[in-house]
């Protein structure tokens, strides 16, 4: 049996919804599965909406984590 799947939003649309998140506008981090993300804009697409706002972007066990402020990142562990 197939399930029924809506059709995919377009990149731009996908992006501006993750993007929209309350957690964005105060400086947060928001986390989508890599899967999800490759397959509905590409990894590269994220990784210039990342780089064009100036936030920083993580990989880290399957899942991306923006973090949604400019300001100098350090890793500490």
């Amino acid at each position: 049996m197939q399930m029924f799947r809506p059709p995919s939003v377009t990149a731009h649309a996908w992006l501006e919804d993750v993007f929209s998140a309350k957690a964005v506008g105060k400086g947060g981090i928001v986390r989508r599965a890599v899967r999800d993300v490759e397959r509905e804009v590409g990894r590269g697409a994220l990784v210039a909406e990342v780089r064009r706002r100036g936030f920083h972007l993580v990989e880290c066990g399957g899942q991306f984590i923006v973090i949604c402020n400019p300001g100098q990142m350090q890793v500490i562990c």
